[in-house]
């Protein structure tokens, strides 16, 4: 469901996603091990909006626990973004 939900908010996500959290959620990813050094040196090398895109690609691939992390980290790290995605409901 996680992944699912993440795929529907994808462009939302792209659109209203600060450069600050994304730089957070990549570091957050890498320190869970859910992508290595050397993906998160070629997403940060993209546009801001390249970025999200590539972030929620990456997490929906590798399944529902990545999926669901990275949407309990939007909660924690931008509340805001959070309610604007409806990620609360998930």
């Amino acid at each position: 469901m996680a992944t699912l939900r993440l795929f529907s908010v994808r462009a939302k996500f792209t659109k209203n996603v600060s450069e600050q959290i994304l730089n957070q959620l990549l570091d957050h990813l890498l320190q869970e091990g859910f992508i290595c050094q050397e993906e998160m040196e070629s997403a940060r090398a993209k546009t801001r909006a390249d970025r999200a895109r590539t972030v929620i690609d990456w997490v929906r691939m590798r399944g529902p626990q990545a999926s669901s992390f990275l949407i309990a980290q939007v909660r924690e790290l931008d509340p805001c973004l959070s309610s604007t995605l409806k990620l609360e409901r998930v």
